[in-house]
């Protein structure tokens, strides 16, 4: 059944779910959080309708990847990531559970564990997530430096994709042929 105005309304909502992963994702970058998911996944969402949004999804997801890569590198790494999953579900089961403020709690108990269940439920879903893509990682990375020579590879075949990486190339063959400015004051 189409209703009239559904394709518009669509369409708003997946720009505004883009729109919001992909700031949220930046704030991510700096705060707790997986920054670089979430901006994959909002830029995947925003090329559905942007042509920019197209030419960054590949370059934003091979460096998800990296990431993932690089955070299994070490036993250290590993048993850290780990641990912070459990912990994460360890604050989830808490949440759900919601025993009352502890007596030494210094401020109201309407701020002993905000958000109620569903918070814990987020925590938990997290928790979840990121043991899963440790257990990727750790598959598809750890100890294999082939897996990770093409991960490099192929970010710098989707840099190369990039619209300024044209003005570079530009750049350097007017250098090479003696016409580019690079090398004069």
């Amino acid at each position: 059944m189409n209703v009239p105005g559904g394709g518009a309304a669509k369409r708003l909502v997946l720009e505004v779910v883009g729109w919001v992963m992909l700031v949220v994702g930046i704030a991510a970058l700096f705060l707790p959080g997986p920054g670089l998911l979430l901006m994959f996944g909002g830029l995947a969402v925003l090329s559905q309708q942007y042509d920019w949004a197209a030419r960054w999804v590949d370059p934003v997801r091979l460096r998800a990847l990296r990431g993932a890569a690089e955070g299994v590198e070490t036993w250290p790494r590993i048993l850290m990531s780990s641990t912070l999953a459990v912990a994460l579900i360890g604050f989830g089961v808490l949440w759900v559970v919601g025993p009352a403020a502890p007596g030494w709690w210094p401020v109201s108990d309407a701020w002993w564990l905000p958000g109620g269940a569903w918070t814990g439920v987020t925590q938990i879903v997290s928790g979840i997530i990121a043991g899963l893509l440790i257990v990727y990682s750790y598959r598809r990375f750890h100890d294999n430096p082939a897996a990770v020579a093409a991960l490099e590879g192929d970010i710098d075949d989707a840099d190369d994709d990039l619209p300024w990486h044209e003005d570079e190339d530009a750049d350097a063959d007017a250098d090479a042929e003696g016409g580019g400015l690079s090398g004069t004051r």
